[in-house]
């Protein structure tokens, strides 16, 4: 029987095949769930719009108690999951107008949720939808390729991937068995991030840092600036700019003493 979370988030959307739809994951896998597994709770929660903490208050409880899981790395969870969930697949209509009521303060990150907001207000949901194909999919390839493996080798499935591999099984993280990308894709990166930064990854201390210094700095600055010098990026222009954004104040905090 489903959780009352997890049928709230399929009524959200307007029933299991839409749910499909919007997070990019077989139907079988979602019909046989009762709730929603931890990876997938940040991934739910934004094409939905219902609370991670309504399909798993359990995990979510467990962060709010743990005092270090702080206002500052439960912001730079959202951070990530927005981005993992527009790296994973193009935005809906729904996703796009919910994007189009954020607002900014007058910092850089401020400044590129204004962009964001602007694009998203400006675009139609089937014109993002060729524009992702274009970018990341293509015929044969996209435009820009988004795994650590390809900027850093300039192949697929190559020794960055095994060495993430190795440190994600170190902390406990692992694949989840639907997910048809490697843990190398810029997206699925952002969602492990997210979950590490909320809590909703058991993990450690410090593996977020692990994870971000070994398997992200290398080379995600680079990938979201191409996003942003892409010919086919138009509303994803604002979504290069958002993660390069993120990405250099990740890397100045991590830089600090600590």
């Amino acid at each position: 029987m489903r959780d009352q979370g997890l049928a709230q988030a399929i009524h959200a959307v307007g029933g299991v095949s839409e749910l499909v739809r919007h997070i990019g994951i077989p139907q079988p896998s979602i019909s046989n769930w009762n709730r929603v597994p931890a990876e997938r709770v940040l991934a739910i929660e934004t094409p939905t719009g219902v609370s991670r903490k309504a399909p798993r208050l359990d995990l979510y409880r467990e962060a709010i108690m743990n005092s270090e899981i702080d206002e500052v790395d439960a912001a730079r969870a959202q951070e990530y999951a927005l981005l993992a969930s527009l790296l994973l697949r193009a935005p809906d209509a729904g996703l796009l107008s919910r994007l189009s009521e954020l607002r900014g303060e007058a910092s850089p990150l401020g400044l590129a949720h204004v962009a964001l907001a602007d694009a998203a207000d400006r675009v139609r949901a089937d014109n993002v939808e060729r524009e992702f194909f274009a970018l990341f999919i293509g015929i044969g390839r996209g435009e820009v390729m988004p795994y650590g493996s390809y900027y850093l080798t300039g192949f697929l499935h190559e020794r960055p991937l095994a060495r993430l591999r190795e440190d994600l099984s170190t902390i406990g993280v692992a694949r989840a068995e639907d997910v048809a990308e490697p843990e190398d894709h810029a997206g699925i990166l952002c969602e492990i991030m997210a979950g590490l930064c909320s809590g909703a990854l058991p993990a450690p201390e410090g593996s977020d840092r692990v994870i971000f210094e070994k398997h992200m700095a290398p080379w995600i600055g680079r990938f979201f600036a191409d996003i942003e010098r892409a010919e086919a990026a138009d509303f994803y222009r604002s979504v290069g700019l958002l993660g390069r954004t993120l990405i250099a104040l990740e890397t100045e905090a991590f830089a600090l003493p600590s």
